[in-house]
């Protein structure tokens, strides 16, 4: 029988397994899209990642079905013209294609309820956010020992709505883009530095709200001096968290500020309204010009000014040390512990491999050449101590990202960094030379400072007399 030159449609779809193909991949493709899409429109976008499925992914899959279906169809069509067919009546041909159809759709269903679902709900995850991307690293590494390690990272940095669910999508193409071709920066821009950051009214006051009752708090600060014994202190402070609130984000008050530098450490020119007392100040740093202000970016202060490091948190060297020793992580009855972690620590490795092999080492070598009647005693204490101060070391210093100690400051406090004082410094004044004011009783009351063993806490009740 000589071949037909020209066959029907269904009986040339049918005929090469290339347009079979190439039509499994347009369903699939479409049945996975359709899955996806009632996430993208719920309200509250999802992981910015997802957007490497819905518009990478499933598109080059969708397009590339289209692309075998015609491509199947000629060598089907040029395959009958040679004799090498098998001429299908179009009864046949409906009868295959109908089969087809249907084994593709419970696949596709199986595919898109399951597979594709699964695939959605592990980008939502903490895991692949950080870890799939090593440039991540640090801050799925303190992430990990965050007050807020239960919340993944989507909750905080996608903004909820069509705009948010927007931009996310772009800055994730971004991000692989910059990956892909090893551009991105380091260390990688902070959510403040970069102007990228959600604002807090859409993600942290879904849980945390300026009009809260915090009333009082009272915060004890662990140290240790850098004596042989390791000497304990403590700082034992009450803080007005309610009075700090009120006179920032309280009702009725707005406040801008204008940085000088990216990571906003520098604030020249803050301006104070209050709309329930009428009040309006405008406080200029010294030797700050109106010209200089002018052009600076202004922005309006919010709870992650100064809660700028809610989880992705780097420790200094010594704030670190204490808090271990504070802990048990590492043992205080060594001598000199606390003095020797700290050159330790500050001293620059060029690697991670290279602090791992060098930094316990060294604690080992000091007590064997210092401290030799310790070191022949209490090996294991040494050897625990150099593992903690490596932990310490890898939750904060990441050479190759250039991450080290201090690169992203903490703006809560004023111990470490300037942070409050940025702007409460005594200089920012208004033009009747009215000041910020740097007065530690209004922010809290400081019930001891650096004391051995404080008697407050004995009166709290918090330690035995």
């Amino acid at each position: 029988m000589s071949p037909q030159p020209n066959r029907p449609v269904l009986e040339l779809l049918s005929s090469h397994w290339l347009s079979l193909l190439g039509a499994a991949l347009v369903t699939t493709a479409g049945f996975s899209w359709l899955s996806v899409l009632p996430m993208q429109v719920r309200g509250h976008a999802s992981n910015p990642y997802i957007g490497l499925i819905v518009f990478i992914a499933i598109p080059v899959v969708f397009c590339l079905g289209l692309a075998l279906i015609p491509v199947g169809m000629y060598l089907g069509r040029r395959r009958a013209r040679e004799g090498l067919g098998t001429v299908l009546d179009r009864a046949a041909s409906v009868r295959r294609i109908v089969v087809f159809f249907a084994l593709t759709t419970v696949a596709n269903i199986v595919i898109a309820t399951q597979g594709t679902y699964r695939a959605v709900e592990h980008m939502e995850t903490v895991q692949f956010c950080g870890q799939s991307c090593h440039v991540m690293l640090p801050e799925f590494t303190s992430h990990e020992n965050a007050p807020h390690a239960h919340v993944t990272c989507v909750e905080c940095h996608v903004a909820p709505g069509a705009t948010g669910w927007m931009r996310s999508k772009m800055a994730g193409v971004r991000q692989l883009r910059d990956v892909t071709f090893n551009t991105f920066p380091r260390p990688t821009a902070s959510g403040l530095e970069s102007n990228r950051l959600v604002p807090a009214a859409q993600t942290c006051e879904a849980c945390h709200w300026p009009g809260k009752i915090n009333a009082t708090r009272l915060r004890i600060i662990p140290g240790y001096k850098d004596d042989e014994a390791n000497t304990a202190t403590q700082t034992v402070l009450m803080m007005s968290v309610s009075a700090i609130h009120g006179a920032h984000l309280g009702s009725g008050i707005e406040i801008h500020y204008a940085a000088a530098d990216a990571k906003r450490q520098s604030i020249p020119w803050v301006d104070y309204r209050n709309s329930n007392t009428n009040q309006s100040r405008t406080y200029l740093a010294q030797d700050a010009t109106p010209e200089d202000i002018a052009k600076l970016k202004k922005y309006q202060m919010q709870c992650v000014d100064c809660h700028n490091r809610p989880t992705h948190a780097f420790q200094l060297p010594e704030r670190a040390v204490n808090e271990a020793l504070a802990s048990g992580a590492l043992p205080s009855t060594l001598p000199y512990l606390k003095k020797t972690s700290m050159e330790i620590l500050k001293t620059e490795y060029a690697s991670r491999q290279e602090a791992a092999q060098k930094i316990p080492a060294a604690l080992q070598r000091y007590y064997r050449d210092k401290q030799p009647d310790v070191d022949a005693n209490r090996s294991g204490d040494i050897a625990r101590a150099g593992s903690a101060l490596l932990a310490i070391y890898n939750q904060n210093v990441f050479p190759d990202l250039k991450v080290t100690w201090g690169t992203y400051p903490n703006n809560l406090g004023h111990t470490d960094f300037p942070g409050c004082f940025r702007c409460h410094d005594e200089t920012h004044a208004t033009s009747d030379k009215k000041t910020i004011t740097q007065d530690c009783g209004v922010c809290h009351n400081a019930l001891a400072v650096d004391e051995a063993a404080p008697d407050i806490l004995k009166s709290l009740g918090l330690v035995k007399p």
